[in-house]
């Protein structure tokens, strides 16, 4: 099998883990300290074990009851630290993986338009929600085990080490071979990770596509086409997890086979130690205690280096999004605009844009103004730039030459984009991503102008739910509905990007009427394909396909 190299060094990685560790913090100490206190625990489990039985046989004075009662608290406070740990991580765990959550997805939706483009939204799922909890759980759960059984071997050998010098070294004479064990797994491990996590994303997104778009997969027959589409990248999946599979086992086997060795030649010469009287029945059974105290930790280390691994895969998929570029102000014109401003026209001047560096120009030297309170209908081939221009007004993309001025903010656009656009919730709800403050009264108006009084009609009015993507209402309606929101926004020029195309002849001359009457004051820009469109502008665009 054939990897290709990690894109992000350990270095960088380990720095990026540390610069968001702080929401993670808190409950990771609180693991840590609770997973010491074990440690001491545990080690005063075996001193206590050791006493009680020289004890009761005769090698040791003292109180068998009372060290027993000792030996039985000792265990109830080290049940206690599991509940707590438990706990801690229920409560916590889910707060730390929120904010990490909220953090990403804040970065996503501030990211410019053509930079999250590039991600398939299953694939972006899949590293909001896997990615961001392999990251969470190796901050909050697998760096501070690390720390706890690390100090549980050093405490531990140093422990045998005061017992027995000799048994102490057989233990660990095993351990280079570890270290040099777990290098070279992490290394290739690490490859082969990459490699599954962008598969499952794979998976996800022909999943999520294919529900998406149901109904264009059942028109056209491609429902079996589907199924083996999914198949394949399955099947690619699947090889890929037997590959890790068997460099994981691989590795076990031989880890284990050492340390079982050296546990084995521990435990004769503990034997070899007893029959010649140089030690008792208690310090032997401390011993055996003590070989799992310093071979757990090592065989714990080899369990984790799979969950190690994911989570600096996971790292490197997130550092990706990160690296998202942000909209600044050359994108994203500051709000505070005059009103003069306002009312000057918007004007393009040989605005050239193409959406790669070696692709068609979609404008080529487009110039026009947009005369405040004019009506715009804008007409064009697909592929002619009218959607294109409309992203370039709302700072979306920038041209690559030209001038487009004044540079508005956003705030004095209102827009309703091609397609359905409803989001699950309610009519209210949708409603109010217009106008959060919005009263019953206003949305009803809005509604009014877009020719959706049906709402009125229906069982629960405003509060009837959507499903996703409008779900439960007609393409007309949600349309009506997208365009009865962007009404409510409060703005100076009105983008209506084929916000008609669902809409029969005589609505959308309705619906036109209702929004040239009641905004006669502001800019309106309107993309069609019709040219009944054109009766209700004052000025036209004709656009043409260049290349």
């Amino acid at each position: 099998m054939k990897l290709n190299r990690t894109k992000q060094s350990t270095r960088r990685i380990v720095s990026w883990l540390w610069n968001h560790h702080r929401g993670c913090r808190m409950q990771a100490i609180i693991n840590m300290v609770v997973g010491l206190v074990q440690v001491v625990l545990s080690l005063y489990g075996v001193e206590l074990l050791r006493q009680l039985t020289d004890i009761a046989t005769g090698k040791r004075e003292g109180e068998l009851l009372a060290t027993a009662a000792i030996y039985i608290a000792v265990m109830m406070c080290d049940f206690l630290c599991n509940a707590s740990h438990t706990w801690i991580s229920a409560v916590l765990g889910v707060r730390s993986q929120n904010q990490m959550q909220q953090h990403f997805f804040s970065r996503l939706l501030k990211a410019r338009w053509q930079g999250i483009e590039r991600y398939h939204s299953g694939d972006v799922m899949n590293r909001l929600f896997g990615d961001v909890a392999d990251i969470v759980n190796l901050m909050t759960e697998v760096l501070p085990f690390i720390v706890v059984i690390t100090t549980q071997f050093l405490a531990s050998f140093i422990y045998l080490f005061i017992m027995d010098r000799t048994l102490a070294y057989i233990l660990v004479v095993c351990s280079p071979v570890f270290l040099i064990l777990s290098r070279i797994y992490f290394r290739k491990m690490r490859r082969i990770v990459r490699k599954v996590k962008d598969s499952n994303s794979s998976v996800q997104a022909i999943i999520q596509e294919s529900i998406q778009h149901k109904m264009v997969i059942k028109v056209m027959e491609m429902t079996d086409e589907m199924v083996r589409r999914l198949e394949r990248r399955q099947s690619l999946l699947r090889w890929q997890i037997k590959c890790r599979a068997r460099l994981s086992i691989l590795t076990r086997t031989i880890v284990f086979v050492g340390f079982r060795g050296g546990a084995l030649v521990a435990l004769t010469y503990g034997l070899w130690q007893v029959s010649e009287g140089a030690i008792t029945v208690g310090v032997l059974l401390a011993f055996t205690q003590l070989i799992n105290k310093i071979q757990h930790p090592l065989l714990d280390l080899g369990r984790i280096l799979p969950t190690l691994v994911g989570s600096f895969t996971s790292s490197e998929r997130l550092m990706e999004l990160e690296a998202l570029p942000q909209e600044d102000d050359e994108t994203t014109p500051p709000a505070a605009t005059s009103r003069d401003k306002m009312l000057q026209p918007l004007t393009f001047t040989n605005v050239n844009y193409s959406y790669t560096d070696s692709g068609r120009p979609v404008l080529q030297g487009f110039s026009h103004s947009f005369m405040p309170g004019s009506f715009t209908a804008v007409l064009g081939e697909t592929g002619a730039g009218k959607t294109t221009m409309l992203r370039l007004m709302l700072h979306l993309i920038t041209p690559q030459s030209g001038t487009i001025s004044p540079r508005l903010p956003r705030s004095a656009f209102s827009y309703v984009p091609q397609g359905n656009t409803l989001f699950s919730g309610t009519i209210r709800e949708n409603l109010r991503f217009g106008n959060r403050n919005a009263t019953t009264d206003e949305m009803y108006d809005a509604l009014h102008i877009a020719s959706a009084d049906f709402v009125r009609d229906l069982p629960k009015g405003l509060d009837t739910p959507c499903g996703e993507g409008g779900g439960g209402l007609s393409e007309g309606q949600a349309q009506r509905i997208a365009i009865a929101r962007a009404i409510l926004r409060p703005c100076s020029i009105l983008l209506l990007d084929e916000a008609t195309s669902a809409l029969d002849v005589e609505t959308e001359k309705r619906v036109l009427t209702n929004i040239k009457q009641h905004y006669s004051d502001i800019t309106i820009i309107f993309v069609t394909h019709r040219l009944s469109a054109v009766d209700f502008a004052t000025e036209q665009i004709h656009m043409q396909r260049q290349g």
